[in-house]
């Protein structure tokens, strides 16, 4: 089982999807800490430790479940500049978005997103994608994060 100490970071702009997530995660057995960030920007703020709202804090272990098409910052610019800082890079990111293009799914491998699910555009198909994504991370193995 997933170690309950991992806090699942869920960057999401669409509502009703950041809450497809959340509910289905529990549904598999995932009873992990979960954030939910409406835009690139504030995933951002919480991981470089920006702005007023909390922080990432060292020593924790974090997943990030992360959305390409958001609003401020999109999740390929998130992904770079996560995979770009030292302090992050081994942080496991997972795309989650509607973008099945082969070359956007090459790139964030490239960029070194973990893994890349399309998100179904039928609600229990989309369901069943993220019970399956809560026995994946029922198995993964995450490191803690460093600080600066």
């Amino acid at each position: 089982m997933m170690h309950t100490d991992v806090i699942i970071l869920v960057a999401e702009d669409d509502e009703g999807h950041a809450n497809l997530i959340k509910k289905n995660l529990k549904r598999a057995g995932i009873i992990n800490k979960v954030l939910l960030f409406k835009d690139g920007q504030e995933i951002i703020n919480f991981l470089f430790g920006k702005g007023d709202k909390p922080h990432r804090q060292s020593g924790e272990a974090y997943i990030l479940l992360l959305d390409i098409r958001m609003p401020k910052i999109d999740g390929v610019q998130v992904l770079k500049r996560v995979k770009a800082d030292p302090s992050l890079k081994k942080l496991p990111v997972i795309m989650i978005t509607t973008t099945d293009d082969p070359r956007e799914i090459g790139n964030c491998h490239e960029m070194g997103c973990s893994s890349y699910i399309t998100k179904p555009i039928d609600y229990d198909s989309f369901v069943n994608a993220i019970r399956q994504l809560g026995l994946f991370l029922s198995v993964v193995q995450v490191p803690t994060i460093n600080g600066e």
